[in-house]
């Protein structure tokens, strides 16, 4: 699947407004897709790169081995769902999903991400 297909799936995702495909070396989005609500996803793409090393050298400080599956952050309108790409082709990549909060069901979100996220290799 390509990666604009990959993109339209996570729109797919119900209350999906905009995701976007991060290069967390740089912070840039690589792609994006979906209507954002006045969400700059470039701005978006910069600050969760922050987030994603933030964690990471939190996780390294305490000895942490474990890997993130995915950062949630919970706002009063939208969830932010980072999920980091595992395949070997996505290293350093990352997947930033915006939902609305009202129509959007987290646990099936996440389930579906995961599962967009293992067909994504770039």
């Amino acid at each position: 699947m390509s990666l604009e297909a990959n993109l339209n799936a996570c729109l797919e995702i119900d209350g999906a407004l905009a995701v976007a495909l991060v290069d967390t070396a740089s912070g840039m989005a690589l792609a994006t897709a979906g209507n954002p609500r006045g969400i700059d996803l470039n701005v978006a793409a910069a600050g969760n790169t922050n987030v994603m090393k933030a964690k990471e050298k939190t996780m390294k400080d305490l000895g942490l081995k474990d890997k993130i599956e995915d950062v949630l952050i919970t706002l009063t309108s939208q969830y932010h769902l980072i999920r980091p790409l595992t395949d070997a082709s996505g290293k350093g990549l990352f997947i930033y999903l915006v939902l609305d909060k009202e129509k959007a069901n987290l646990a099936m979100a996440r389930f579906k991400l995961a599962s967009i996220e293992k067909a994504v290799s770039v």
